[in-house]
């Protein structure tokens, strides 16, 4: 199977790591063979550059890639901005899609993006690999009362690494966001319809991502992300593109578009609550 990238720029964390490691994961049945990027990389490599050195052909148009590719990842993991424009051509070629966190802006853009997708029979998802850590896995999601969670980076670009985990772990129906930080700690929290909450904050970069997760008896359960979640999303990545088993829900990431972008609303009006 033959894999295109489209990117905004292709010298980053994401395309240069994702060649390797899906190559590995799927023993070389999975190869990223085309390439095209919007913009040579604005601290890095051209794409000219980029391409020569990975051993990837380059395609100059959106169309010719979708044309050509078995499967399609849409990147562009820090410019969420680009990515209706990039997506638009991939979601409607009734192929299996992945697009890299964080898949829109707005809510608005997230729901109209996976309509076309549907009208056109594409299979696709987004996710943080967060998603995928280990330690979520034995968790009882049904006793599930309150979330604290902690972790590194900024509100704008890392507050989905933090919201991704909880939507999955507690479900989609989040009904207001309110701010509680200050401008150097992001703290807010998620108040569920049934009266449940969830806690998010970001403590610098030395942080590393963990979570209290308290049930309904009064119990707890309390880690530290130490498993290795980009191994284990690579993995769901190669199922999904041999399978076209649809990891993500689309509901769960509209709600976690949704709360992502109450988050950054919330936090220019602190004390105030944000209803979805």
């Amino acid at each position: 199977m033959k894999l295109g990238f489209i990117d905004y720029y292709l010298d980053e964390f994401h395309a240069n790591k994702y060649p390797e490691w899906i190559a590995e994961a799927s023993k070389g049945e999975i190869q990223v063979a085309y390439a095209y990027g919007e913009i040579d990389s604005p601290s890095g490599m051209t794409t000219d550059q980029w391409c020569a050195e990975h051993k990837i052909m380059q395609l100059d148009s959106i169309e010719a890639l979708v044309e050509k590719s078995d499967g399609i990842i849409v990147l562009a993991p820090d410019n969420p901005e680009r990515h209706e424009t990039l997506c638009k051509l991939p979601l409607q070629s009734g192929k299996r899609v992945y697009v890299d966190k964080t898949f829109a802006e707005t809510r608005e853009v997230a729901t109209q993006l996976f309509d076309i997708a549907t009208a056109n029979n594409t299979s696709c998802y987004s996710s943080s690999a967060l998603r995928f850590a280990s330690e979520f896995i034995d968790i009882n999601k049904s006793k599930i009362e309150n979330i604290v969670s902690r972790g590194p980076g900024l509100l704008d670009g890392y507050s989905i690494h933090q919201i991704e985990p909880l939507i999955a772990l507690m479900g989609p129906d989040v009904a207001k966001v309110i701010y509680t930080g200050t401008e150097k700690w992001p703290v807010y929290a998620c108040e569920y319809s049934d009266g449940r909450v969830a806690t998010i904050s970001h403590h610098g970069w030395e942080c590393p991502f963990g979570m209290t997760v308290g049930f309904k008896g009064g119990t707890c359960k309390d880690f530290t992300i130490t498993s290795d979640f980009f191994g284990n999303f690579i993995k769901e990545l190669v199922n999904f593109f041999e399978t076209g088993e649809v990891k993500v829900p689309h509901e769960e990431t509209i709600a976690v578009i949704a709360v992502v972008e109450a988050a950054i609303k919330a936090s220019k009006e602190p004390g105030k609550y944000i209803e979805l």
